[in-house]
């Protein structure tokens, strides 16, 4: 423990510093840092989708320096502190795991989400979607809408049931095509909608799954991009039948 407190007090010794004589530390605001956030979060979600154990450590720290950066700024106006921070957490697990730390009894994993769920409720949540950001890419939000729903009971009873949902959606989206844009997109929508239901019973997250298809196509087509230009060639200037024989060699490749 000594060895955690030594190194979380360093950090905050050096942030104090930084603030006081930094000229690009000393003018941040809660405001100013909230697109870098956003930015280093999505950086450790690349660390954590390429199994990087070392650039995962590295991008943990730099998230963990914001988290002390929004709390130092706070401080500044008694707003509240990093130790503020640090209970208001400890004291909202304590709530809500009470199979811990009171004697309530459950049966597994899915109902501590219940718990979890129902708690939120109590603690005056209007509604148990609102714990979801709305700023939240749409792909990841409805998963987490569904989320939220099965945690108070409101979900699908088995995967068949999604699956017939998800085709019953692409028959109405196929309809909708010959009707108008408009409708499409709407009934697009619910076919993704479904799909991503689909997943979740599955045990597939698609916000990941659809994460490392792109990462997949961007090898495949930047080694369709070197071989061309290898050869001579412009993508540009190649029929499609060319740029497969290449896109197949990169399937063959593994990339």
């Amino acid at each position: 423990m000594e060895r955690y407190t030594e190194a979380f007090a360093r950090l905050l010794g050096i942030m104090n510093d930084l603030r006081e004589k930094c000229p690009w530390d000393k003018v941040q605001t809660i405001d100013s840092l909230r697109h870098l956030t956003i930015e280093e979060t999505y950086e450790l979600s690349d660390a954590i989708l390429k199994g990087d154990m070392q650039e995962i450590k590295k991008e943990l720290g730099d998230i963990i320096l914001h988290i002390v950066f929004y709390a130092k700024i706070a401080s500044e106006t008694q707003a509240f502190d990093i130790a503020d921070v640090l209970h208001s957490i400890c004291e909202k697990l304590i709530v809500r795991h009470p199979h811990i730390y009171s004697d309530t009894k459950v049966s597994g994993e899915e109902e501590v989400k219940q718990n979890w769920e129902k708690i939120k409720l109590k603690e005056g949540n209007a509604s148990v979607l609102s714990g979801v950001p709305a700023s939240l890419p749409a792909l990841l939000k409805a998963y987490r809408m569904q989320e939220k729903a099965r945690g108070v009971g409101f979900d699908w009873e088995n995967p068949e049931q999604v699956w017939e949902k998800v085709e019953e959606e692409l028959q109405e989206f196929q309809e909708a095509l010959t009707i108008s844009a408009d409708k499409a997109e709407d009934e697009f929508g619910d076919l993704m909608f479904a799909l991503i239901n689909y997943a979740r019973f599955k045990n597939i997250n698609p916000e990941t799954a659809l994460e490392r298809t792109n990462q997949k196509f961007t090898r495949r087509f930047q080694y369709l991009e070197q071989q061309a230009k290898a050869n001579g060639k412009s993508l540009g200037d190649m029929t499609l039948s060319e740029m497969d024989v290449f896109w197949n060699e990169a399937k063959e490749k593994g990339l």
